[in-house]
């Protein structure tokens, strides 16, 4: 190659190497400025305390909060626990600020991230926000539009996380814990006839999922049937001849938490049964005088010591042939 060449050819490499150099280089060069620029330019970043919940103890070292570490929340050997994280912040969010202030006049340091209970308690979206975002699935997952949701329930307006045994989560204490806002269902379970709650032989979540249903009333099922005929089985049919308002609705006759008439029916036997049954060929019509009533005559029932079930015994459903009016 002659030296001419060998002369134009280094010079163009110089050339495209400094134009290079020229256009990436400021831009290297600006790139620390951009970046502080862009970082100042952001709000700060919420720091974890240094040392975690021994931090954390040092000055709530005292029951019922300590009491968490006797919980699995509290279980330190567990990724999946909050304590398997960043312990006591896993839940009250980053609150190095906490830790770092000194009390104020009123004696008190800066709050937590997340405050869950008290006076200077977060929203409810912000405490519940600490919550799921571990407990979001299985029986969780219909949280969202849920009763209790719409009524701006927070999950530690039931739940009780620094308790050794959440009272909500024990059979023997969960339904006063329910009755303290469903005082209409507490009074009903003192009735005459009632499921055996306060005997503790059934509790609230035995038929509602209080963290959300596709049924109603927070049913864990869809259907209200359903959800009964996981006890009562016997009356799940199906039948030969079906009784229409039993296989529509159990509540249709049933007060589930109590009732002042045996089997926690709603109303009265026959006074139930007029409720559909007031046609001419049923039972007859109210208001007959006592003294005119005879044996056999329909108002018999209304006013003699006789029942719609003396004779129509298999109410639920029969599979007799002969079963058509419920007699066998």
């Amino acid at each position: 190659m002659s030296g001419k060449r060998i002369a134009g050819w280094a010079g163009g490499l110089g050339l495209a190497f400094a134009l290079l150099v020229g256009a990436g280089g400021a831009s290297a060069a600006d790139a620390p400025r951009k970046a502080t620029a862009a970082t100042a330019a952001e709000p700060a970043q919420a720091l974890y305390s240094d040392r975690g919940s021994a931090t954390c103890m040092k000055c709530h070292d005292k029951a019922p909060v300590t009491n968490i570490m006797a919980t699995p929340h509290g279980t330190k050997g567990d990724a999946h626990s909050p304590f398997g994280q960043h312990e006591c912040e896993s839940c009250h969010g980053p609150s190095e600020i906490h830790v770092a202030s000194t009390p104020g006049a009123n004696g008190k340091k800066a709050l937590p991230a997340v405050v869950f209970v008290g006076p200077n308690a977060s929203t409810v979206a912000e405490r519940n926000k600490a919550c799921v975002s571990c407990h979001q699935n299985g029986l969780r997952m219909d949280w969202a539009g849920s009763q209790h949701q719409d009524h701006k329930l927070a999950c530690v307006s039931c739940h009780t996380i620094h308790a050794t045994k959440d009272p909500i989560l024990v059979r023997a204490t969960q339904p006063e814990k329910c009755f303290t806002c469903h005082a209409a269902q507490r009074a009903l379970s003192f009735q005459l006839s009632h499921h055996p709650i306060r005997e503790g032989q059934v509790i609230c979540s035995d038929c509602h999922n209080p963290h959300g249903s596709p049924g109603p009333t927070l049913l864990k099922k869809v259907r209200v049937t359903d959800t009964c005929y996981g006890c009562h089985a016997d009356k799940r049919g199906p039948n030969l001849w079906e009784h229409q308002p039993v296989r529509e609705d159990c509540t249709n006759c049933h007060n589930p938490h109590g009732s002042v008439n045996p089997r926690l029916l709603k109303e009265k036997v026959p006074f139930l049964c007029l409720d559909c049954h007031a046609g001419t060929n049923d039972m007859g019509a109210v208001g007959v005088s006592a003294h005119s009533v005879k044996p056999g005559s329909s108002s018999f029932y209304l006013y003699g010591d006789r029942s719609c079930l003396n004779c129509h015994s298999q109410i639920h459903g029969s599979n007799s042939p002969s079963g058509s009016t419920f007699f066998r």
